[in-house]
Order: structure tokens, then C-alpha cells, then sequence
């Protein structure tokens, strides 16, 4: 019988046995992040989910924005979800927090950002970024998307593919800063649909709003005639994400 003798120079059985143990203890970790978040945040409802820069000062004019913003959504009966940390995320939630809802935040230890904000009434620590990403889409009505860098476009990129491709629900998905964003839609209707990438029609997932009470109008006009509670067909996508 053919035996091949390379195979116990090639693999080591408790090299093996260490990875897949470590492989298995981080599911189980991502399950107890998902099964907690989960638990922390369901009766947060409806809730906006608020993006930014965490490297913007409170004298910064987006800060003040981001800040006041988040106080109209708060008392107007939304939550608002950020991600925790200092900045942009620190003006919304510190809105939030001054306001009637809950301001929730969604804290990750990054190397180059301090630890999470003072002004959250509830909050979850994170060790994944991929069960904190989802606990976004999952839970907000609306996207409310700041200037900001890497991961304020990845949010924001995320979101517009989920809602692009039918895998979440359609929410109004709102872009603050038409001067920040003018160079990145440019180049997507010139570029990236100018060459057939995504859809003339798919530039319509998202808009520009600069007032913060026409923010807030904008999300209730969407929602006027069918309501912020998600549909059956809606929490299915949301399992199948």
C-alpha cells in the first residue's frame, strides 16, 4: 500500500491542534459578542447610527455639528449609536447624552485612539470588529456619516453595498459636509459609474444634508408611510447578513 512519508515532516499534529483550539475559541468569542450586543441593545429602538473622525477637536466646527445633530436626533425620540470612542463619536454621543434617548456606544481598543467616551448610557465593549460592524446596520434607522477617515468610509462603504445588494433593508444613509465629500461623489459619478462599476440609480442610496434639523426631517419623511419597526422580510435579511 502507497504510504506517503512526507507528511510527518510537514505537519506537526500540536501545531495543528493549538491553531484549530484558538480558531474555535475565537467563534466562540465572536458568538458571545454577537448574543451580548444583542441582548444590550434590543430595546434601542428606533436609533440612528453616527460615524466620524476620532482625531477632531472640540473647537472643530464638525465636532459642534456632529454634537448638535445628535441632541435634535436624541430628543426627537432616536437613539444614537457611535462608535465610542473620542472625536466625532465623543460629539455624538455627548448630543445624545444631553438629549431624551439614549446615547449607545460601541467601544473598540484601537492602538492609535484613547478608550471609550464619558457620555454613554449604555455601552458594550468589543473585541471584533465584525460583531461590533453589524450591531450598526443591525440596529439603526438611518446613517448619519461625518467626515473622517479609513474607517468612517469603510462604515459608509458597508452599508451602501448592504442596502445595494438587498442584503439590508433600505435606510436614508446621510452624508454631512458637501465640501468633504464632494471630491469622493465626484469621482464616484464620473469613475466609477461613468464606467459601468455600480448603477446611476445606486448614487441615490445616499445625500447630502447640512442643517441638523433638516437631518432629522429627512429621516421622519423616509419612514412617514412605513414605519421605523422593521418588516418580517426586513429581519430576515438582517439573520442573513
Amino acid at each position: 500500500m502507497f504510504q506517503d512519508t512526507k507528511i510527518p515532516e510537514l505537519i506537526d499534529p500540536q501545531a495543528m491542534y493549538t491553531t484549530n483550539g484558538q480558531e474555535a475559541w475565537r467563534v466562540l468569542g465572536i458568538m458571545a459578542e454577537f448574543a451580548g450586543a444583542t441582548e444590550r441593545l434590543r430595546g434601542i429602538r428606533p436609533a440612528v447610527s453616527m460615524f466620524g473622525s476620532a482625531r477632531i477637536k472640540p473647537d472643530n466646527p464638525y465636532y459642534q455639528k456632529a454634537e448638535t445633530i445628535a441632541r435634535l436626533l436624541s430628543d426627537a425620540g432616536f437613539g444614537v449609536i457611535s462608535g465610542g470612542g473620542p472625536g466625532l463619536m465623543e460629539a455624538a454621543n455627548r448630543g445624545a447624552f444631553a438629549g431624551k434617548s439614549p446615547a449607545v456606544g460601541l467601544n473598540i481598543l484601537l492602538p492609535h485612539e484613547q478608550g471609550g467616551n464619558a457620555f454613554q448610557d449604555v455601552s458594550f465593549d468589543f473585541r471584533y470588529f465584525f460583531a461590533r460592524k453589524m450591531m450598526f446596520v443591525r440596529f439603526a434607522s438611518a446613517y448619519v456619516v461625518m467626515p473622517g477617515g479609513f474607517g468612517t468610509l469603510d462604515e459608509l462603504s458597508e452599508c451602501l453595498t448592504l442596502v445595494q445588494t438587498g442584503k439590508s433593508r433600505r435606510i436614508p444613509i446621510i452624508l454631512v459636509g458637501g465640501r468633504f465629500w464632494k471630491g469622493l461623489l465626484d469621482w464616484l459619478r464620473n469613475t466609477v459609474v461613468g464606467e459601468g462599476m455600480v448603477g446611476e440609480e445606486d448614487m441615490g442610496l445616499m445625500q447630502v444634508i447640512e442643517e441638523p434639523e433638516a437631518i432629522v426631517e429627512a429621516i421622519f419623511s423616509f419612514y412617514e408611510n412605513r414605519g421605523f419597526e422593521p418588516s418580517r422580510a426586513d429581519r430576515e435579511k438582517m439573520l442573513n447578513l
